[in-house]
């Protein structure tokens, strides 16, 4: 082929250089597009590595203190927090998440005391401390109960609000419970505290790291399949989320995050509204095995796929490899 009937476009050119790239680069990640999930444990100078999370502990409310601090200084703007809660504080009906004292009050008002330039989110659900590591109150079946369990989330919401928590996460997946704590918070005069909705949480087997960081995974009796929602299904995404934006959520997530990006697409483009994805503790752990079978390098594994989920819509990020890609971001 001549030159003169070459074509003149050359998709290449803007390839060329790091600079040219760079100039031309559609998407762009940033330590201020991520959230950093924290487990949370009982004691003082604590650290207790979570095996099938490798890199990844639980900390005592003082060690997280400190993390909270080296985050901020990152850029990274938000700490999710789940706390694991003793065996002996879980029951039927979950109550220790109503106690205004419990792991997860005290580590919310220890780091706003320190750090009180950096968001907190709270899970809203009662997984981690129901003796069932469902959910909600469960049926002699074992059938999680929804108006029940809504009321208790109503008032753990509350609970989490008043000891300072910034955006209320519920996690539980029941119906019509944005609008019950949407409502409890604004009658308690909460009107700047978020909710960001867990609006299409599928129940994934990508979850089990996290089940053994709260505690939860040995207790669960059967699936939550009659809660969360069906892997098959894309058109119910949407539906939850309209119910959830319609009942008063300022943001929604999908869950999990890489294998739904197909989700987090169709929901951005449907309702043009701050959509967020949790890159959960399944899709962590198979990046980190394959870093250490020497199938592929840390670095880049990490940025490509936070990067995957900016270009499919997302306006941020929950994953366990924030401190490590906002240092590689801020390089």
């Amino acid at each position: 082929m001549s030159h003169a009937s070459f074509p003149a476009i050359r998709m290449r050119r803007a390839r060329v250089s790091a600079w040219s790239r760079a100039l031309v680069a559609e998407t762009v990640l940033t330590p201020s597009d991520l959230i950093w999930p924290v487990f949370i444990t009982d004691g003082k100078d604590v650290e207790e590595p979570i095996a099938t999370l490798p890199g990844v502990s639980r900390w005592s409310v003082d060690r997280l203190v400190d993390h909270a601090r080296t985050a901020r200084d990152l850029g990274i703007p938000c700490l999710a927090f789940f706390p694991n809660t003793p065996p002996a504080l879980r029951d039927a009906t979950g109550s220790e998440a109503l106690n205004p004292d419990n792991l997860m009050c005290r580590a919310i008002r220890a780091v706003k005391d320190a750090v009180p330039d950096i968001g907190i989110l709270t899970d809203v659900a009662l997984d981690p401390y129901t003796a069932s590591g469902h959910d909600g109150i469960t049926d002699e079946a074992g059938y999680v109960l929804n108006d029940e369990t809504s009321k208790l989330l109503v008032e753990q919401a509350l609970t989490q609000a008043r000891a300072g928590a910034d955006i209320i996460a519920p996690s539980d997946m029941m119906d019509g419970r944005v609008a019950a704590i949407r409502s409890a918070l604004e009658a308690e005069g909460y009107i700047n505290v978020a909710i960001m909705a867990y609006a299409a949480k599928y129940a994934s087997a990508f979850y089990g790291p996290f089940r053994d960081a709260v505690g939860s995974r040995g207790l669960l009796k059967g699936d939550k399949k009659t809660y969360q929602m069906d892997p098959a299904n894309s058109e119910e995404a949407l539906r939850e989320v309209a119910l959830d934006l319609a009942e008063g959520a300022d943001y929604v997530m999908v869950k999990p995050g890489l294998p739904y990006l197909d989700i987090v697409r169709r929901v951005k483009e449907r309702f043009e509204t701050p959509t967020f994805a949790y890159q959960v503790s399944g899709e962590y752990a198979m990046i980190e095995a394959a870093v250490a079978a020497g199938a592929g390098e840390r670095d880049a594994l990490v940025l490509e796929t936070l990067l995957a989920f900016k270009r499919a819509g997302c306006s941020g990020v929950l994953t366990y490899h924030a401190v490590h890609a906002a240092r590689l971001l801020g390089a």
